[in-house]
């Protein structure tokens, strides 16, 4: 039995009254984004230039200011570390280090001539390279001269240690020279292992890596995603449409980035997910309005009149979602983590834009090609899909779910849970090496450092600033630090000390136990900060120190995560909550849709428990387990993925509320709205979906992470969640689904309710 239709100001009977004349401007009072679609299907040409000027106008705008590139600093004492040594004047070159070791079993490096001769050879080619290699240290200088801890316990490895000359920001191309000195000494001595490697030397092969990996995934993306259109739409013109919204929307908001590059920092990072976020939402926002556009001039409007029907129900949902994805990323900034800061500008930059650009530049496009729009079409597709409106498969889903939603809901929520199960054992770590692909050269090189040296390649750094940095009572300090590291587990030699910026500064290179990442480093950097530096600089008076370092800042940064994510998590959660009450109108929806969200997110996290942490699937992704999970990876897709995955949910929620207040009962609303909009939402989801599992062929274990979990989650989140668990949950909850306490209706609706009555 129908239900009476609804008179509410934004119902769908308030919208055919004022659609089903020949003038769809004629009422006064209707929300923003009606008047909006109103005004630039009156002044098309105005607003598809205007939007265009303004999108040329931030470009230009980019290019007379310029990004600039502010440094990122991590939390805590390793980030008061850094700022010390990125202050003018302070100039720290990174150190590389040349290992050589014989290929079989020798005497010791001491008693091995050709070791020998084969590190004077190192030294010669290094120190000619001038504006290069600074500060060359042979472990054949002996202890009084610099050689002090570059033979390895065992004797048989020794280093030579270089500075790398020139600009430190530079230091990855200047790097190659040397490089390439080192190369040419290997191929003389082909019994004797010589292997460089370092920060530099792994920085440059990181860029040209990373550099190779997104030109292949930009030069794949694109045209993979604007095939997929062409089988939405089946038809040239509208399928590029979305790509056309999207792309100029990134365009605007990666040129508009140069404005808040003055006090956040906005790397390359950022510029890759607003390209991601900005790709993502374009598309969906472009889809939304032009299926709803389509339909309605399928059921006989006109162009200008389903334009304006799209703009009173896509259009508010774009709006609506916009927020809910805007809110969500503004969650980062509550992580107090600068680098986090840059990525939620940028992407809600990128997310506002979008909206914009749907809600005017859209609707006075789609009024002013008409029909024209369907122009192109694909044989034996483009008529199906231009009059397609209902999904078979979801229909008859949905019907099935609805007359059983306890056995349906139950199913998929079981099967959901177990799948976000392994997330329980979820263990945040820092890959390391295990970032690249051990098939790397500096990666291998690395490790055989490593292995020879713990702690060589990435020592612990201690800054130490203030009065007499050159006096005794610092170098009776370092002394101790030496003596600590003849009789201690914990830390070990060549400790070196480099004074800088006309002595104010003082760095100390303490190498400690472990490989960097792992739990015996943090147990290390425990003792170093706690025990160690206390023992004897701490006893050194007018001067302070901080330590930093891979171990150091990956310890900072995630015990800042991990203190910081509740707020993110209540934050989200609570603005989420409030903006679904006032777009649904009910306080049940939004409980119902943040706890889905919850559960798809939780799956999720699982998946990526047993693929990255569990080693499963290594082999055809192509990656080494480490172990664990990347720290910052969980917290980011929870915030992206809360916001992408509203899109869909208030799309369809729309729909639904839609047929509801046309008079439908819950039941048969939850049927409708599924049907018309199930069709939509998974073609956006097969688009994202393939669009993000590109960064699963990529060769940083980051990337395959971050593509993997956004690809299954919205896999997940548009098929168990969207079709089968949104309409359980609502079909359990029947009427009480729109349940609003008095005190928080609007008074005409209020009215509107008793009158109804």
């Amino acid at each position: 039995m129908k239900r009476p239709p609804s008179s509410e100001p934004d119902s769908p009977t308030s919208i055919d009254q004022r659609y089903s004349g020949s003038d769809p401007a004629t009422p006064a009072a209707r929300p923003v984004v009606e008047r909006v679609a109103d005004w630039s299907a009156r002044h098309r040409k105005t607003a598809v230039f205007g939007w265009l000027f303004l999108v040329l106008c931030a470009i230009v705008l980019g290019q007379v200011l310029g990004t600039r590139n502010l440094p990122t600093y991590d939390p805590g004492q390793a980030g008061r570390a850094e700022r010390i040594l990125n202050e003018p004047g302070v100039v720290q070159r990174p150190t590389e280090s040349v290992l050589i070791q014989p290929r079989s079993a020798s005497a010791a490096f001491a008693d091995n001539p050709r070791l020998a001769r084969a590190t004077r050879s190192v030294v010669a080619a290094l120190t000619s390279l001038h504006g290069v290699a600074l500060d060359v240290r042979s472990p054949l200088d002996g202890a009084g001269s610099g050689g002090r801890g570059l033979v390895s316990g065992d004797g048989r490895s020794a280093l030579v240690t270089f500075a790398v000359a020139g600009n430190p920001d530079k230091a990855a191309h200047t790097v190659i020279a040397a490089e390439r000195a080192v190369a040419a000494v290997r191929l003389r001595y082909p019994g004797v292992r010589i292997a460089e490697a370092g920060p530099a030397s792994l920085g440059a092969a990181t860029n040209s890596l990373v550099g190779q990996d997104f030109r292949r995934a930009e030069v794949t993306s694109v045209p993979v995603t604007f095939a997929l259109l062409l089988l939405v739409f089946g038809a040239l013109i509208a399928a590029g449409i979305p790509l056309l919204l999207a792309a100029s929307a990134v365009a605007a908001a990666i040129s508009l980035l140069a404005i808040p590059s003055r006090w956040l920092p906005v790397g390359s990072t950022t510029s890759s997910v607003v390209l991601l976020v900005g790709m993502a939402v374009g598309i969906d926002y472009s889809l939304f309005y032009l299926r709803r556009a389509r339909e309605e001039r399928a059921r006989g409007r006109t162009p200008r009149q389903a334009v304006h029907v799209a703009a009173a129900t896509s259009g508010r949902a774009i709006a609506v979602s916009g927020l809910t994805v805007m809110i969500s990323l503004a969650g980062l900034f509550l992580t107090g983590i600068n680098v986090f800061s840059g990525v939620a500008m940028g992407a809600i930059i990128v997310v506002g834009v979008a909206v914009v650009g749907s809600v005017t530049a859209l609707p006075a496009l789609l009024s002013w090609l008409g029909p024209r729009v369907d122009r192109g079409r694909i044989p034996f597709l483009g008529r199906k899909q231009v009059a397609a409106s209902k999904s078979r498969f979801w229909t008859a889903l949905v019907r099935r779910v609805v007359a059983n939603p306890a056995a349906w809901g139950g199913a998929a929520t079981i099967a959901l849970l177990a799948l976000a199960a392994p997330a329980l054992g979820m263990r945040l770590s820092d890959p390391g090496l295990h970032d690249l692909p051990p098939g790397i050269p500096v990666v291998r090189n690395l490790l055989a450092i490593q292995r020879a040296f713990p702690g060589g390649p990435e020592p612990a750094q201690v800054v130490v600033t203030g009065e007499g940095l050159a006096g005794a009572p610092i170098g009776h300090a370092i002394a101790a630090l030496h003596s600590v590291a003849a009789h201690s587990g914990a830390i070990h030699e060549p400790i070196t000390d480099t004074l800088l910026d006309h002595s104010r500064v003082l760095v100390i290179s303490v190498p400690i136990a472990g490989g960097g990442t792992d739990a015996a480093s943090t147990a290390a950097l425990a003792t170093l900060r706690d025990h160690v530096l206390p023992a004897t600089l701490g006893r050194v008076p007018g001067i302070s120190y901080a330590v930093t370092g891979l171990t150091a800042s990956n310890h900072d940064f995630s015990a800042q995560l991990g203190g910081r994510t509740p707020l993110v998590f209540a934050f989200v959660l609570g603005l989420a909550f409030i903006l679904l009450i006032v777009a649904f109108r009910s306080v049940v929806l939004p409980l119902l849709s943040i706890a889905l969200n919850l559960l798809s997110v939780g799956a999720a996290y699982g998946l990526l428990t047993l693929i990255f942490q569990d080693g499963h699937l290594a082999g055809p992704l192509g990656f080494s387990s480490f172990g664990g999970i990347v720290p910052w990876i969980p917290l980011f897709l929870f915030v992206l993925l809360f916001g992408l995955s509203m899109d869909y949910h208030v799309f369809i929620l729309s729909r639904i509320r839609e047929s509801h207040l046309h008079g439908a009962t819950t039941s048969d609303a939850i049927v409708e709205g599924t049907s018309r909009s199930a069709g939509v939402v998974t073609s956006a989801a097969v688009i994202m979906v393939a669009v993000f599992s590109i960064f699963a062929s990529l060769s940083i274990i980051e990337f395959k992470m971050f593509g993997i979990g956004t690809a299954s989650a919205i896999l997940i989140d548009a098929t168990l969640v969207r079709g089968i668990l949104v309409p359980a949950g609502m079909a359990l909850l029947g009427e009480h689904t729109w349940y609003l306490p008095k005190r928080l209706r609007p008074a005409r609706e209020t009215v509107l309710r008793t009158k109804a009555a």
